[in-house]
């Protein structure tokens, strides 16, 4: 990829570099299929959802406790693999128990 980096350089950008979106499936509330992702810009997650595979990805603005479930799922998959910091999983189970009080958030396992 970057030929003019040494190998101890490359593995500095490579694990400071952004690390893309999170993907998942699920359904709609009318049954019909749904394609979704969350993608982080600086310390906030952005939502995405679309129903076939070359629709418009269409910005989610309130996403529902199963896609923030969804998202951290797959957060501590890349944690366990050291793709993300365990402070991400950290930050996100904050954020998901201030927008839904009262919930209980799984701890990392």
């Amino acid at each position: 990829m970057h030929r003019h980096l040494k190998l101890f350089d490359y593995t500095l950008l490579k694990r400071y570099m952004a690390k893309g979106e999170i993907s998942w499936k699920s359904s709609f509330e009318d049954g019909r299929k749904r394609q979704a992702y969350a993608k982080k810009i600086g310390r906030n997650w952005r939502f995405f959802d679309r129903e076939k595979r070359y629709d418009n990805w269409e910005p989610v603005l309130k996403p529902e406790f199963d896609d923030w479930m969804e998202l951290l799922d797959g957060v501590d998959r890349r944690v366990h693999r050291r793709l993300l910091q365990p402070q991400d999983a950290d930050r996100l189970r904050q954020k998901i128990k201030e927008l839904f009080p009262g919930v209980d958030v799984p701890k990392p396992s």
